[in-house]
């Protein structure tokens, strides 16, 4: 029972760590960096400021500037589980006469999610420029409530259609910003929400398979071996049948990497699947990210000057013209005209 705890413990931590990367993916104030911040507030008295500057220019670089480091580790992670699956799973489950489909299955899911990868990364998400803005503004209708007629973004001197936000990453407005994804490198914007959705649905079909191929080959170790059907002696020196404890100890001593690998792609198909899922419903629904956490926020917007100011502002969303219509302008966004620059 102390091994299955442990391995529990081992279980929950990874689901963890990969949860909070989710959520750090494209938040501008994350979880972790407002964690991060109190920490080195409290710990300012004892570690040296060169230490403290230096850890808050790596943090700002990191999350506020476009890296592709997050790519990189993207990348690493697939390797290394595809590694082990190749180098292991794959030939046992050959030698055991798994039907080859079957175990091509996982690779066949990896290329595709790869070329979703690449184009989700290298797409125009939808860039607010002087040339296509007055014909961006009249895509979408200002709901009077998260966006405002007649703001002019600071930083780029254009006036901000519906449903636009300024990133600060890629120091640039986006049409129909949704967020912005360290993963890709990328804001999720109009022209690449369709890829993003791809991506996600690709990365999670991968990673469910990988789980399903190597937990029905460790199912059939079990049930090769006689441990099964045996019995061991506890502590008291009595017989006692074999119980789960027993067999994942066994399986982890006969296959520790093998079983590790598993524990963390379970997880990770379930962090991806509940955020796969998120995402399907804001297609749906024709919202964003980013209009469905400012909806939630407590408070509302500032009003205009030319507002009444005695009239509660109620979010309501005006976008939404059912599913198959929401899904089409996901999938194919409305056509923008830029002007020619004479």
């Amino acid at each position: 029972m102390d091994f299955l705890t442990l391995f529990l413990l081992y279980l929950c931590s990874v689901l963890a760590v990969t949860a909070l990367l989710c959520l750090c993916s494209g938040r501008k104030e994350s979880f972790l960096t407002r964690s991060v911040s109190g920490a080195s507030q409290v710990l300012s008295l004892v570690i040296p400021t060169q230490l403290q500057r230096m850890t808050h220019q790596a943090l700002h670089r990191l999350f506020h500037t476009r890296s592709c480091l997050f790519m990189v580790l993207h990348i690493a992670l697939q390797a290394a589980v595809f590694g082990e699956y190749t180098w292991e799973v794959f030939v046992y489950c050959w030698e055991l006469q798994f039907h080859l489909l079957l175990l091509l299955l996982p690779y066949l899911l990896l290329a595709g999610n790869l070329g979703c990868f690449l184009l989700c990364s290298r797409a125009n998400p939808g860039t607010v420029t002087k040339s296509n803005a007055a014909s961006l503004v009249k895509v979408y209708a200002y709901d009077g409530v998260l966006f405002q007629r007649g703001l002019v973004c600071p930083t780029c001197s254009v006036e901000k259609p519906a449903r636009s936000k300024h990133c600060s990453v890629c120091r640039t407005c986006v049409h129909r910003f949704d967020h912005h994804c360290v993963w890709v490198n990328n804001c999720i914007g109009a022209s690449n929400t369709a890829l993003f959705l791809l991506y996600l649905l690709s990365l999670t079909a991968t990673a469910g398979a990988v789980a399903a191929v190597t937990a029905a080959f460790l199912i059939q170790v079990l049930l090769l071996s006689n441990i099964m059907h045996g019995t061991y002696l506890d502590a008291q020196g009595q017989e006692q049948p074999v119980g789960i404890p027993v067999l994942v100890q066994h399986l982890f001593l006969t296959f520790p990497r093998i079983v590790f690998m598993l524990g963390f792609v379970i997880l990770l198909t379930l962090v991806l699947g509940g955020y796969c899922s998120f995402s399907l419903y804001l297609a749906l629904t024709n919202q964003t990210t980013n209009e469905w956490c400012k909806s939630r926020r407590s408070g509302a917007p500032p009003l205009l000057p030319s507002q009444p100011h005695d009239r509660p502002l109620v979010y309501k969303n005006i976008y939404s013209k059912g599913i198959w219509r929401n899904l089409k302008e996901v999938f194919k966004p409305p056509k923008v005209l830029e002007k020619k620059k004479k």
